[in-house]
């Protein structure tokens, strides 16, 4: 460039330091060229929004175990859900079509938002110093009305409950993006919404019950007086802070026991229905890479319940299963936080998937029904149990996961929010820090690698638990192995139910 001077003989002996200040702004110069340079959004028409879910139990090599009637210890049928869901989505739960069709009311939805872009990270490769074949890309999901990849889920569920003639959907939330998302959906289709509200963040999270009321629902701290079983917790705990277990057994009784069955109840993960209408994620993941002309060589997502890393993996695990994947050999990682820790530290077996125990049994990755996630845990995700799906797969030895330290993911998450300019909900700095992890690793062994993840929402809800950051007191906390013996000791699976059960010999 013009404004840049050649350094001359004499000006390097008289005046070396600024001959040197001259190139490290030249240096910098061309820095900012090269990042200028690096395609930055990926997104493509509306056109492109998927027409089908995927469902990877077409694709399984082992078929998923199936729910068990916790009284009579067979396999459910679709008459046992039926209290809970409409029989449209308990045929999508049961389902072993690979590609089930989305209504094209729930697509017009979801072409609000949808597709949502592909980036690449590159400011944030820049601030690792990380060589220019490691690559980060990550899905953004907080384009959403509810800032978070739960509204993928929330706008089939209230439809098709309102095709079926439900007049009320019952729900739990934890952190709160699940029931931002039911409250917003059932705005779109005129439906009723209750939502019960983990009490810890209830009472951290104001803004999140301030949008919730916004859309028309009606928002209660679990555990609480309306139901019997919210009764008896406070009443053995006044100061109880709730959980997640707790909230679903709150949400099932008023189901269960509205006037003529005329509600029904919306879970916003861990069910296989779920988890597939997030497919719609790594769908467009798939062709945004094609434009991008790369494939990732491992896919991140954080995981609770396991909804937002089942939409980013299952539609490339997929292609893995079909021998259709560019590269052969793609690893998915599973990121959880240590203090809730179910992936990583979990028994494999069946248990119930709420805390009262009123739902089928379901074979996971199980901390126990009666855990408790600690009240000074801030980064979401805490529920006892994994998806039945996700821990299949994890069984089946198709996935990793590791847990990470709250402190370790924010301030991961933090790097990310000074790169890239988006605060990250406390939930996605976990699959941050994964993917920080992966970079700096392949940076350190010199692999070119590709990584993708998902960042599945913004932290804008979240203040309370950034500005505890910012003050340095965000705390570390390791379940202890004692808690979680504890908590297993009356899990079924873990004192014989199994399927096929055993002979009695």
């Amino acid at each position: 460039s013009s404004q840049f001077v050649s350094c001359s003989a004499h000006e390097i002996r008289d005046n070396f330091s600024g001959c040197c200040d001259r190139m490290a702004t030249i240096s910098r110069f061309l820095s900012r060229r090269s990042l200028s340079s690096i395609a930055k959004k990926f997104i493509v028409s509306e056109s492109e929004v998927p027409t089908s879910w995927y469902n990877i139990q077409a694709d399984l090599p082992v078929p998923l175990p199936p729910p068990l009637h916790p009284g009579e210890l067979r396999p459910c049928g679709p008459e046992d859900f039926a209290p809970l869901f409409p029989m449209s989505l308990i045929a999508q739960e049961v389902s072993a079509e690979r590609h089930i069709e989305i209504p094209e009311p729930v697509r017009e939805v979801l072409s609000l938002w949808r597709p949502s872009p592909l980036i690449r990270a590159s400011r944030w490769e820049n601030m690792l110093g990380l060589p220019p074949d490691v690559k980060v890309f990550y899905k953004y999901e907080g384009v959403s009305p509810s800032g978070s990849h739960k509204t993928n889920t929330a706008v089939p569920q209230v439809y098709y409950n309102k095709q079926a003639g439900t007049q009320k959907i019952t729900t739990e939330t934890g952190a709160g993006q699940w029931g931002s998302a039911l409250a917003w959906s059932g705005a779109q289709f005129d439906m009723p919404i209750e939502v019960y509200q983990v009490k810890v963040s209830y009472e951290q999270k104001p803004y999140r019950k301030a949008f919730i009321e916004a859309c028309g629902a009606r928002i209660f701290p679990s555990p609480s007086t309306r139901t019997q079983f919210g009764t008896q917790c406070l009443a053995e705990d006044p100061q109880t802070n709730g959980s997640l277990g707790m909230a679903i057994s709150e949400a099932i009784e008023a189901c269960v026991t509205s006037p003529g069955g005329a509600a029904k109840y919306a879970l916003g993960s861990v069910l296989s229905h779920v988890l597939m209408h997030q497919t719609v994620i790594g769908q467009e993941a798939i062709e945004q890479l094609a434009v991008a002309g790369d494939y990732p060589d491992v896919v991140v997502g954080c995981t609770g319940g396991g909804s937002n890393f089942a939409g980013i993996a299952l539609p490339l695990l997929g292609q893995q299963l079909r021998g259709e994947a560019p590269k052969s050999a793609t690893r998915f990682l599973a990121v959880e936080p240590a203090a809730c820790p179910s992936l990583t530290r979990g028994r494999y077996c069946y248990d119930f998937g709420d805390t009262a125990k009123m739902t089928p049994l379901i074979k996971s990755h199980t901390l126990g029904a009666s855990f408790m996630p600690p009240s000074l845990h801030s980064g979401g995700l805490r529920y006892h149990a994994m998806a039945p799906l996700i821990s299949h797969i994890k069984e089946l030895g198709l996935l990793e996961a590791r847990a990470v330290k709250q402190s370790a993911a924010f301030d991961a998450g933090h790097t990310f929010f000074k790169a890239e300019g988006i605060l990250p909900a406390p939930e996605a700095t976990h699959a941050i820090e994964g993917a920080m992890v992966e970079a700096l690793a392949a940076k350190e062994r010199g692999d070119p690698k590709v990584i993708l993840f998902n960042m599945c929402g913004h932290g804008h809800f979240d203040m309370l638990a950034w500005t505890k950051y910012a003050a340095g007191e965000i705390e570390d906390y390791e379940y202890p192995e004692e808690s979680i013996s504890e908590a297993l000791k009356n899990v079924p699976g873990m004192n014989g139910v199994d399927w096929p059960m055993p002979s009695a010999s």
